[in-house]
């Protein structure tokens, strides 16, 4: 079954992201859950087994550091190791690029360059 996304995000700009979070309670779950699905930047969020976070947003207005400071709000955190820190490198570099490519302006090299007057 597909989701619907939000009428406020681009889908073509839209990034998942999944991390294993660690140090939260139920009560800290079902209100980051709950922030998360009610900002408007955030497509879908949800809770998965064994502490897993699955998360769609908007890479042109929200990026996976402030993903990690709202965890870390709620008290949570990652989990430490080398893969984490792996994924959260490539999640960086590919927020800056889906920025970068939401602000560029196409161009076609066949058409004739615009006559200065």
């Amino acid at each position: 079954m597909t989701k619907a996304h939000k009428a406020t995000n681009q889908e073509q700009f839209l990034l998942r992201r999944k991390m294993t979070v660690e140090g939260l309670g139920e009560d800290q779950w079902e209100g980051l859950i709950h922030d998360l699905n009610h900002h408007p930047c955030v497509d879908f969020a949800e809770r998965r087994p064994n502490g897993t976070l699955q998360v769609t947003y908007d890479g042109t207005h929200w990026s996976v550091d402030e993903l990690l400071e709202l965890i870390k709000a709620y008290g949570g955190r990652l989990k430490s190791g080398w893969w984490t820190r792996r994924k959260l490198a490539w999640y960086r570099f590919t927020d800056d690029n889906v920025r970068a490519n939401a602000k560029h302006e196409p161009f076609c090299c066949s058409k004739i360059p615009p006559m200065k007057k």
